[in-house]
């Protein structure tokens, strides 16, 4: 019989700072591509104009806010077992969601095909086939257990689920996205109980991928190369992001230029308010405020990975660590673009770019981890004891069914 406690409030307030912080930063930061978007025709906009909303991106992030915030909510009501028992269906959905992007979606000015146009609304399918197949991975290595340690039942079977499920995405193509997807269903497989070698043999086989892959797509060749010799004036779309984000951060010094009074994000930074708001805010807040973020994120997974440890079953300490493991994981990757530690590619920091389906994907992951919580025995412990399943036999207590 299960066995309630309290949600974790900890998680939640770690959220929620994070959602504010966001939603102060797409209000300072978005008021020129509000300008953009409101007033294309006019010649010389500005606020005073009524035909100008220097407040577009504020109003249309609060909307997505309240969606999610709201989701959130709903899906921790939710008993984490619902999504154990339909896990292959959501999982089949998203893949259709992204076979049919590739055919029906559109750009939206960038290099992937990632959107779906429905109701005058776009949707990036990527976003919530995080999710899904985070459920899927979640219910095979607990179905599958005993063989997860094996090369032919355990490793192959990984590879080629995984593999088929980053195709499409490879094809839009969403790199970022794709590097995502991948490091948490490594993250999910380590705590089903991976063996080392499997993994090694795996990265191994990554890296003559990414090897093959930066020889021949154009685009991506650019871009590492930037990264890895980068110009002293660039004017080229593949090394001018990385560039002026890092003009933005070191600009931004230890107390930063002030709310509203960043320069990189009117005329110099693409996408300031996407992909690359890190940057545009360390400008403005600086490294002191902008390094409470990064704490932000790294209590978040704290806090997740206690999830894991206290959960009552397998699936729910899978799911745990999925979810954890992917907000994180891409939260670092964002910040590393945002200071030249990786190779520029389009992914969102959670809670705090402006982009309504991973807002919305990562606050329904909150959601589960909320309800989870309220089922783990450490969700008001620490992390400091999580546990992998190693044995192929027994089922280790962490992993007991109720």
């Amino acid at each position: 019989m299960d066995t309630k406690h309290k949600v974790d409030t900890q998680l939640l307030i770690y959220t929620g700072i994070l959602l504010v912080i966001g939603l102060i930063m797409i209000t300072s930061i978005g008021v020129p591509k509000s300008i953009q978007l409101s007033a294309p025709g006019v010649l010389y906009p500005s606020c005073d104009n009524a035909a100008v909303d220097c407040y577009l991106l504020f109003k249309r992030h609060l909307v997505r806010m309240f969606i999610g915030i709201s989701a959130m909510f709903v899906v921790a009501k939710i008993n984490f077992r619902i999504w154990e028992k339909f896990a292959v269906y959501i999982f089949g959905i998203a893949i259709a969601g992204l076979i049919v992007v590739l055919i029906l979606g559109s750009k939206n000015n960038t290099f992937a095909k990632s959107w779906l146009t429905i109701f005058n609304t776009s949707l990036q399918p990527t976003e919530f086939a995080k999710i899904a197949f985070i459920f899927y991975f979640s219910v095979w290595f607990e179905r599958r257990h005993a063989e997860t340690t094996t090369f032919h039942y355990g490793f192959l079977p990984f590879c080629f689920i995984t593999g088929g499920m980053l195709l499409p995405i490879l094809a839009q193509p969403d790199l970022g996205s794709a590097f995502v997807i991948s490091a948490t269903a490594v993250a999910i497989y380590f705590a089903a109980g991976a063996r080392i070698r499997h993994l090694a043999i795996g990265f191994l086989a990554v890296f003559i991928a990414s090897l093959f892959v930066i020889m021949s797509v154009t685009h991506v060749r650019q871009r590492f190369t930037a990264f890895v010799t980068p110009a002293a004036e660039c004017r080229e779309d593949y090394c001018w992001q990385t560039e002026q984000a890092a003009i933005a951060v070191g600009s931004g010094g230890f107390f930063g230029k002030g709310l509203a009074q960043g320069v990189q994000k009117s005329y110099w930074l693409p996408e300031a308010s996407e992909d690359f708001i890190f940057a545009a805010s360390a400008e403005e807040l600086g490294f002191l405020r902008t390094a409470l973020i990064v704490l932000l994120y790294g209590l978040i997974a704290f806090r997740g990975f206690a999830i894991a440890e206290g959960a009552p079953n397998g699936f729910a300490q899978l799911t745990a660590v999925g979810i954890t493991s992917w907000i994180t994981i891409q939260a670092f990757i964002n910040i590393g673009v945002n200071t030249g530690l990786f190779p520029t590619t389009g992914i969102t920091l959670p809670f705090i770019s402006y982009g309504g389906s991973s807002l919305i994907a990562t606050l329904i992951g909150i959601g589960v981890l909320l309800n989870i919580s309220t089922y783990s025995s450490s969700s008001g412990t620490h992390a400091g004891n999580f546990h992998r399943r190693r044995d192929s036999g027994a089922r280790p207590a962490q992993y007991r069914r109720y």
